[in-house]
């Protein structure tokens, strides 16, 4: 098929219809309205065969992860999901694959009430490039750079999962099937970001790992914190590698997890457990925020350690002192 064929089959229906698209997939761009009153939440990510994603990895989950990192980005500013572009680079136009990358997208798309617009296509290396459009009230977006001393830093979910599935992948281990669907298929929490408007001083999405993440709200925010490890929430199957190597890789650094890490001021804690009940989703208490610089961890045995507020970094190389 041709490019233009594959659009029309393929790409030109993908999510919901939404009023506020005047002109979706088919012109030169995409006509939208941004309803008063709101402000727009825009990010992009790019998905790579081989870095992000295995060459043999189901094209329905490429296609749904390629959406879910975009969704958690704008989960993790209160955003509420519109609109999203595509930019998809294909070896050859193999049509079972794309039936199968566009229904998994097109699901969670669906879930999410968002409408894909526009994009392109082009051949080359796989790799597939989403932009994500959200909506957040003026003044209601959760940033960064909010945290106080006195907050308390909660995470969703369980950390840690989506590393164990890649290193046991990597080194030709068996996977649990729960494990490598935690690391291809991650869940966005935006009904969470939304709900924490207005409640939670600073967020961010765990793409890169905790310690990375927190980071960077601990820089944005000019503050420190200190994590207790025994309270960081893990599966059976995390806990038991930590267990068994007192390695806490996993959870602090190892990334893909794609949970919501925030801070919470002392006078909303009392809500965050009510509103783990009503989402069906764990909120757990890992740490505080404090005055100063640096994030460190103290152990069940009281022990402390400083971590690096590094995560995952395609560029790992140092520029300092090079040449």
């Amino acid at each position: 098929m041709s490019e233009f064929d594959l659009i029309a089959r393929y790409f030109a229906a993908l999510g919901p219809e939404r009023p506020d698209v005047v002109l979706g997939v088919g012109d030169d761009c995409a006509l939208l309205e941004v309803p008063p009153g709101q402000r727009l939440a825009v990010s992009i990510d790019t998905l790579v065969s081989g870095v992000h994603f295995f060459a043999d990895c189901n094209p329905e989950h490429i296609g749904h992860k390629a959406l879910a990192v975009g969704l958690s980005d704008l989960a993790a500013m209160g955003a509420e999901p519109a609109w999203a572009t595509l930019a998809l680079t294909l070896p050859a136009p193999e049509e079972d694959w794309i039936r199968a990358f566009t229904l998994g997208l097109g699901r969670l798309a669906n879930v999410h009430g968002m409408h894909v617009v526009g994009g392109d296509t082009t051949r080359g290396p796989l790799s597939v490039t989403v932009q994500v459009h959200g909506l957040v009230p003026k003044g209601a977006a959760i940033r960064r750079s909010g945290a106080r001393p006195g907050d308390a830093v909660f995470v969703s979910g369980t950390l840690g999962d989506a590393g164990l599935a890649l290193r046991r992948m990597l080194s030709g281990e068996p996977v649990a099937p729960e494990l490598r669907h935690r690391l291809e298929c991650p869940a966005p929490r935006v009904a969470l970001g939304r709900q924490l408007r207005g409640i939670a001083t600073a967020m961010i999405d765990l793409s890169d790992g905790l310690a990375g993440d927190l980071g960077h709200i601990l820089t944005a925010s000019g503050v420190g914190a200190d994590l207790e490890l025994e309270r960081l929430p893990l599966t059976p199957q995390v806990a038991a590698v930590v267990a068994a190597t007192n390695d806490w890789s996993l959870p602090l650094t190892a990334g893909d997890d794609y949970e919501l890490c925030f801070c919470v001021p002392p006078a909303h804690i009392a809500t965050i457990g009510p509103l783990a009940e009503t989402l069906g989703l764990p909120l757990t208490r890992v740490g505080w925020i404090r005055a100063g610089a640096g994030l460190a961890a103290r152990a069940a045995d009281g022990g402390r350690r400083t971590l690096p507020a590094r995560g995952y970094d395609h560029f790992p190389a140092a520029v300092d002192g090079a040449d």
